[in-house]
């Protein structure tokens, strides 16, 4: 009997079983090398695990789908990179699983939005976007202020994310409960935007995660929103 072609499409077990050794050596092939990658499996200087308060504010930023209007992945190209900051590295996700680069935008990039604008400027966003953005389409969250953290939830979610590899302490996870503890998850939230992209805000710039930008590792603000007298103060968006 030849083997050919249509043999291969007449015959459905024989089609599936190529496809599925096809797929496999060709995912190996492009995957497997990325875990010997020192660039892809340690952690940039200044990225650190999330703390206990950013780890529920990642929870609530999963549970809200807000990957589906928001992408966390800088691309090395001009106009992203002008507009966002420096672009996004393998070394800053080794803490997140699983990481929120998502795959559209409706919204902007949120991978360096942290530091960009006050807790106040957020907490007005949350409860209603066109507060800020009259012309904005996100949904309003006013309800994420009252709702409270459960403390009981952190120990073993942090105790989860160590097997996973994510290098929590004992004294870390002893003290989750406490961290949360009277926080809502808007806190949690603002927690978990705040931190976004800090660990690097521009190209040969490391800046401490959870720092403020400096004047020398600035990038442009994602939009120039005027703030109300409400979040005025440092919360000017930049330029």
């Amino acid at each position: 009997m030849k083997f050919s072609h249509d043999l291969i499409e007449k015959n459905a077990g024989l089609l599936i079983l190529l496809v599925i050794l096809t797929v496999s050596v060709g995912g190996l092939v492009e995957i497997l090398p990325l875990y010997f990658q020192r660039s892809t499996t340690e952690p940039v200087a200044g990225v650190k695990p999330y703390t206990a308060l950013q780890l529920a504010g990642r929870d609530v930023y999963v549970r809200e789908g807000c990957y589906n209007c928001h992408s966390q992945m800088i691309r090395p190209f001009r106009a992203e990179t002008e507009r966002y900051g420096h672009y996004s590295l393998a070394g800053e996700f080794v803490y997140d699983h699983p990481f929120q680069w998502g795959s559209k935008r409706t919204g902007p990039d949120l991978h360096r939005v942290g530091g960009r604008y006050s807790d106040e400027w957020h907490r007005i966003h949350m409860n209603n976007p066109r507060d800020l953005v009259p012309e904005s389409n996100m949904p309003a969250y006013p309800w994420l202020a009252a709702s409270k953290i459960d403390p009981r939830d952190m120990p073993s979610k942090l105790r989860a994310l160590r097997l996973a590899g994510v290098p929590y302490t004992e004294a870390e996870i002893a003290a989750a409960e406490k961290d949360v503890a009277g926080k809502t998850e808007l806190d949690g939230l603002i927690a978990y935007l705040q931190v976004l992209g800090t660990a690097i805000k521009s190209r040969g710039v490391p800046v401490p995660a959870g720092s403020a930008p400096s004047a020398a590792g600035a990038v442009p603000a994602i939009a120039g929103t005027p703030i109300p007298a409400a979040a005025a103060g440092n919360t000017k968006p930049q330029p």
